[in-house]
């Protein structure tokens, strides 16, 4: 791009420069236009007049250090001014080169030259970050993908074994988010909760059968069993110690598998539901007797989220109860289960929960699950 106020100067450096074999020119006669032109062409290399009317070269060089998608396009001064101070101005602007008019034919193009193969090599390299941050990118979501499908997994392994859907743990994890949203989260955390939210009960794995699919009334014993399933969510997700994570190793150099101790903020904040779900505002919860807000606030949530899909849901000691009387159940036990803020936040979602509840049914999961063995 050529830029000067005098024509005749426009017309030699373009026929010097097309006599070294360069073809695309944009040529300005009004720098007024200059900036946009430039914002709209992104040409490779500027030849720019200082002294020009309205708007001078030092104008558009002073323009172009605030616009930084201009940084990397090379600006050649051409000028008739003797003036040291100018020159030293224009380089301290950013120019990448002077030359004095009238220009030299030989001397102008090499100098273009130089600017243009720098500016393909910042090309290059910028291209090639742009494709490494593509990539990454793809490769963050594919992790992130792959650690959704490993909580799914780890959160249904643990609800098949007192509900064969594994239903209850999606919905529960819906709930949540939504409630969180409610109270204010922000969308990334809401997310967090929501996955998290499914690993509540991921400690039933631990507890033996004829307590967990008891039909009957638990005996203080078998609820005291019950309880464990907490803390034993917790040792699940919890980092290796670090006398297993040399027994895992050295097992792992026996069988060529490589394992490295878990060190995940979505697992840390699954353990923190895990261990909090069943505290209670009033105190009486259980496993640490918590209460109010010395209870974390995922956990109020989650407790709020599986206490309510666990009343609208047949169980092996239960019949599902109608979503009225369910409500009125939550209703009663504001301020003593529930936090009250929490459960105002759910009553205020209710339409949302329904439609959870309703699209990610049992019965609707059974179905796909015949579906999936089908085919």
């Amino acid at each position: 791009m050529i830029i000067d106020d005098e024509d005749l100067v426009i017309r030699v450096v373009k026929r010097f420069l097309a006599a070294d074999g360069y073809k695309n020119f944009i040529t300005l006669n009004n720098p007024r236009d200059a900036f946009s032109i430039i914002q709209k062409e992104q040409p490779d290399v500027v030849l720019l007049d200082i002294m020009m009317p309205h708007v001078t070269g030092l104008d558009l060089l002073r323009m172009r250090q605030h616009a930084s998608e201009f940084q990397h396009i090379p600006f050649i001064i051409l000028s008739a001014t003797s003036e040291s101070q100018v020159k030293r101005d224009a380089l301290r602007l950013g120019a990448t080169d002077f030359l004095a008019k009238p220009v030299d034919s030989s001397d102008l193009t090499v100098r273009v030259r130089n600017s243009l193969v720098v500016k393909r090599q910042h090309d290059i390299l910028a291209n090639h970050a742009h494709e490494l941050e593509r990539q990454v990118k793809i490769r963050t979501q594919q992790i992130e993908r792959s650690r959704e499908q490993i909580i799914h997994c780890l959160a249904r392994a643990a609800e098949y074994r007192d509900n064969e859907t594994g239903a209850h743990v999606i919905r529960v994890g819906k709930y949540a988010g939504v409630v969180a949203e409610e109270l204010g989260f922000g969308g990334d955390y809401c997310h967090q909760i929501e996955l998290a939210a499914q690993l509540h009960d991921v400690g039933k794995i631990g507890i033996p059968d004829s307590v967990l699919l008891n039909p009957g009334r638990l005996n203080n014993e078998e609820f005291d069993v019950m309880k464990t399933h907490c803390a034993l969510g917790v040792e699940i997700m919890e980092p290796l110690a670090e006398g297993d994570d040399k027994v895992v190793r050295r097992h792992a150099e026996v069988g060529g598998f490589i394992m490295d101790g878990v060190d995940s903020p979505m697992l840390e904040l699954a353990a923190l539901i895990a261990r909090t779900h069943h505290e209670k505002w009033d105190g009486t919860g259980y496993p640490n007797g918590l209460k109010g807000e010395l209870i974390p606030i995922e956990g109020r949530i989650t407790c709020v989220a599986d206490v309510y899909d666990a009343l609208c849901s047949e169980r092996p000691y239960k019949k599902a109860f109608p979503v009225e009387k369910c409500l009125e159940i939550m209703l009663s036990e504001r301020g003593t289960r529930f936090d009250p803020i929490v459960l105002d936040a759910f009553f205020k979602r209710l339409d949302d929960i329904e439609n959870i509840r309703k699209t990610y049914n049992d019965d609707h999961q059974r179905q796909q699950m015949r579906a999936h063995k089908a085919t």
